[in-house]
């Protein structure tokens, strides 16, 4: 029988680190960090109706459809999973979430997922999401980190290796696009314990 994920400390528990404007590369532009929240479904709907159809292929959530954020959103409050945005004005420029394993024997486990907006590739938003994430991860105790990607993804895989992770697999043909083409996907890993020293987050 599969429990439900028991102790990751909810979002109040690290909320004091937000709001917080962070720079960009070069220091010009800056944006707001905060957490997801029930407002933000529209703003959510717009940020997504904006991506290149490659990037919503492999989305868990069909981010597009509001029916699909107001359940991402009851998850972030129901405490299944954090997520950190990043706010420019009133746009979304980007998040970055970490998804936490209901079942008991897998609870010290998170899977990160990030996305940025297409207006805000190349100006570091990316990176600065994922060592948040990576940070808040850490905070809540989680001792083993995992993204995926396909192979088509370089720049994903770069940002994830400057934080520390390390390609753990790579599975042929397993994930499937809406027109019936396989890719391969990668899975990277970080062990929190083993390599917290090597990582300024």
């Amino acid at each position: 029988m599969v429990a439900s994920r028991p102790h990751n400390p909810p979002p109040k528990e690290i909320s004091s680190r937000y709001p917080r404007a962070v720079p960009l590369k070069g220091g010009e532009r800056s944006v707001t960090l905060r957490l997801l929240g029930t407002g933000d479904r529209d703003r959510m709907l717009a940020f997504a109706r904006a991506l290149a159809p490659d990037d919503l292929l492999f989305l868990r959530r069909n981010i597009t459809d509001a029916t699909a954020v107001e359940g991402w959103i009851e998850d972030a409050n129901a405490g299944r999973n954090l997520t950190v945005l990043a706010i420019d004005g009133d746009t979304i420029a980007g998040y970055a979430s970490v998804n936490f394993n209901a079942a008991t024997w897998m609870r010290h486990h998170g899977e990160i997922r990030l996305l940025t907006g297409l207006a805000y590739r190349g100006l570091g938003v990316g990176r600065v999401l994922a060592g948040e994430i990576f940070h808040v991860a850490g905070e809540m105790g989680l001792k083993k980190l995992t993204a995926q990607m396909t192979l088509d993804q370089p720049g994903a895989r770069a940002t994830f290796e400057r934080l520390g992770f390390r390609p753990e697999a790579l599975l042929a043909d397993w994930v499937m696009d809406a027109n019936g083409q396989t890719r391969d996907l990668l899975v990277m890993a970080y062990d929190v314990n083993g390599l917290t020293d090597t990582v300024d987050a």
